[in-house]
């Protein structure tokens, strides 16, 4: 395979050195070249569905899904989230369980707009004064807010594996699979579930102890209730969002998709977003899925 930069950051394009060359065969680097440059792109493979999810299992020790999505095969689910432009976030970072490795596949790209974003959040650090990343480091930051019981029991049965149906898992299992001491769960009277849980909005990365600006305080509610953001014992202020919404935006970049391309990002580092989709026809899928 070759490798070369993408963009202006760290992040990297990887194409075929050859027609002979298949997705499944850099899957063994994959995960550490993901470890240097944040987020690849690999292009030029001319994969199918089904070996996007042959190279997610190959690579993940545990895949994961978000329960308002449908699926395509064992691993791949459509990417459905309107028409609109999406703020920068992480993965399911407004939840208890933010996986490691988000990927993506344009199944038919766009023939205009339509972009995925892609933010370093090393890069934001960098950028930010003194006072904010104290304020953000003394801080952490509170998500709150309810999920339909239809939700909460797809992930939750989805998750613990062993063959159990939605309607068989209880309020105690989710609450196993919250991260323990951060995260508090209630279940409401229609059946729905109410989560609170603090997390830091600047952490150390999944394989760096760099500090990384990575989070879902500018992420998007699409299929699920807007969540209450704060933190422990205030509002973020308002001038704080203002100079995080300037400075994000200043080294946020863009890719353009191909038919075939398949995006692979550090979810615990890059946070990504989308432009306004202009062509309807863009068909993505995407997983979600934990490294070992």
């Amino acid at each position: 395979m070759h490798r070369s930069r993408l963009g202006d950051g760290t992040g990297a394009l990887i194409t075929p050195s050859d027609s002979t060359v298949r997705l499944i065969d850099i899957a063994p680097v994959l995960l550490d070249e993901l470890r240097e440059a944040g987020h690849l792109l690999l292009r030029g493979f001319a994969p199918s569905v089904e070996d996007f999810n042959e190279l997610v299992q190959k690579c993940s020790a545990k895949v994961t899904l978000d329960p308002a999505r449908t699926f395509h095969g064992d691993v791949a689910q459509l990417v459905d989230s309107g028409t609109d432009s999406i703020g920068l976030h992480i993965e399911n970072g407004a939840t208890p369980y933010p996986p490691d490795l988000l990927w993506f596949h344009c199944v038919t790209a766009a023939a205009s707009g339509s972009q995925t974003t892609v933010c370093d959040g090393r890069r934001v650090w960098e950028q930010l004064d003194e006072p904010t990343r104290q304020l953000f480091l003394d801080n952490p930051v509170v998500f709150a807010r309810s999920v339909s019981e239809t939700q909460w029991r797809q992930f939750t049965a989805f998750s613990l594996g062993g063959g159990r149906k939605p309607e068989e898992v209880t309020l105690d299992d989710l609450r196993f699979l919250a991260d323990q001491g951060n995260a508090t769960v209630t279940e409401r009277e229609d059946g729905s579930v109410h989560y609170a849980f603090q997390t830091h909005a600047a952490h150390p990365s999944k394989w760096s102890e760099q500090i990384t600006w990575a989070n879902s305080i500018f992420g998007p509610s699409y299929n699920y209730e807007t969540p209450e953001i704060r933190f422990e014992h205030a509002a973020i202020p308002r001038e704080v969002l203002d100079e995080l919404a300037r400075i994000t935006e200043e080294v946020t970049e863009e890719i353009a998709w191909q038919d075939g391309d398949v995006v692979l990002i550090d979810n615990s580092r890059v946070m990504h977003g989308r432009r306004p989709i202009t062509d309807t026809r863009r068909t993505i899928v995407n997983a979600q899925s934990f490294a070992a």
